[in-house]
């Protein structure tokens, strides 16, 4: 079978920068760049994240899908699940007849409607080793948009595995470029992971690496987050620690010392180069927005945040954490969630979408504004537009503040 791979797109973004520009760019979030991130109109001030929305690994994937299409007008195509978690972005790839795949029991399930002139887009999240392998085998094309920051977690992970230490990632275990940092540590001969969400979980780990927890409770708790064949008492003597790469950064690292902490006490200072290992997986563009929404939290004066991104965004719910901690704020999908007089928005840590009356109050108000790395800025104006014509205003109002 004849293998054709792509990962530097086609050449063709000249071809589809128009279409792109039209779909995702917006008038009104240029109008507010241009008055400095900051906009008054009537007694509504807009203050606006300087770092926020599409980042350069998304809008490469998002170019590279485009660009697909033109390359390959008779094709079908597919994408390997969704390309970035934004509901906009994946509802125009349906529309360009590029099918976007659920989650199967295996690459086999997944995979098997497609035949060997189909073309197969890679998301920016990454694949799994096995499903990597199972379309290699196929013989389609693969076009491959994973992110950069995402293939230098793996670059890590890697050298983990060959070094003998065992992958413990701070990420979500059901997430998509989880499972494909994870699946990475297994290409060694003996290579394992461990998958922590939080705190609570690596407390854990840290209370067996100190001895006052059985490796039973390690299996029982994050069992179903473990390499197959696990073992806490061997594969936690030597560990490297990876992370999903839209995590929260200062949790990151909390972890990390956590971690540090609980290797130190157990084997002592002389012996931490070979047990511990860490590197920062955290990708630039989601610190640079996290670090932007601490900047505005601190100049104060807001008094309330909207949070723009899909609910399945792992960074956007990032950013609602943090902004959560410091005044109201609503993590939402879009402008479709603001209502004459209430608003639907995810709340913080998971769950159903709430809704919320009179949370946009009467006279002057002060609203921040920030946007995941999935986020396209038609989608940021297009909320903008929505809060303006609740008070029976335009883009039109927008001045300097």
């Amino acid at each position: 079978m004849s293998q054709i791979y792509f990962q530097k797109g086609f050449g063709l973004k000249a071809s589809v920068g128009p279409v792109l520009s039209q779909n995702y760019d917006s008038r009104i979030v240029d109008r507010l760049k241009e008055l400095n991130h900051e906009a008054r109109a009537g007694e509504i001030v807009f203050k606006l994240a300087r770092e926020f929305g599409f980042c350069y690994g998304v809008d490469r994937a998002v170019e590279y899908a485009y660009e697909t299409r033109e390359r390959f007008p008779e094709r079908r195509i597919y994408l390997s699940g969704e390309i970035i978690h934004n509901p906009e972005v994946n509802a125009r790839m349906g529309a360009m007849g590029i099918r976007i795949l659920g989650e199967a029991e295996g690459p086999a399930s997944r995979y098997d409607g497609v035949g060997t002139d189909d073309v197969v887009i890679l998301p920016a999240f990454g694949v799994t080793v096995s499903e990597m392998e199972h379309l290699k085998a196929k013989g389609c094309v693969l076009v491959d948009t994973t992110c950069g920051s995402v293939l230098n977690v793996w670059k890590n992970v890697h050298k983990y595995a060959r070094d003998g230490f065992t992958a413990v990632i701070h990420g979500k275990h059901y997430h998509e470029e989880t499972k494909a940092t994870a699946s990475q540590a297994l290409t060694h001969r003996g290579g394992h992971y461990l998958i922590v969400r939080d705190k609570d979980e690596t407390g854990l780990v840290c209370a067996f690496i100190r001895r006052e927890l059985p490796g039973d409770e390690i299996r029982r708790v994050l069992g179903h987050a473990a390499s197959p064949g696990f073992d806490p008492d061997q594969h936690l003597a030597r560990i490297g620690l990876a992370n999903q790469t839209t995590m929260l950064m200062s949790e990151s690292l909390e972890i990390q010392e956590m971690l540090r902490s609980a290797v130190l006490s157990r084997y002592g200072e002389t012996e931490m180069v070979e047990r511990f290992r860490a590197f920062d997986t955290i990708c630039s563009a989601t610190q640079d927005r996290q670090d932007a929404v601490n900047r505005i939290l601190a100049e104060g004066g807001l008094d309330l945040m909207v949070v723009i991104g899909g609910y399945n965004s792992s960074n956007t719910q990032a950013l609602t954490r943090i902004c959560a901690q410091s005044m109201p704020t609503y993590h939402i999908s879009g402008a479709d969630c603001l209502e004459d007089s209430a608003i639907r928005h995810r709340p913080v840590g998971g769950g159903d979408e709430l809704r919320t009356a009179d949370w946009l109050r009467a006279g002057p108000v002060r609203l921040g504004l920030t946007a995941g790395a999935s986020t396209p800025n038609n989608v940021v104006g297009q909320v903008i537009e929505r809060v303006l014509s609740l008070r029976g205003l335009s883009a039109q109002d927008l001045a300097p503040a």
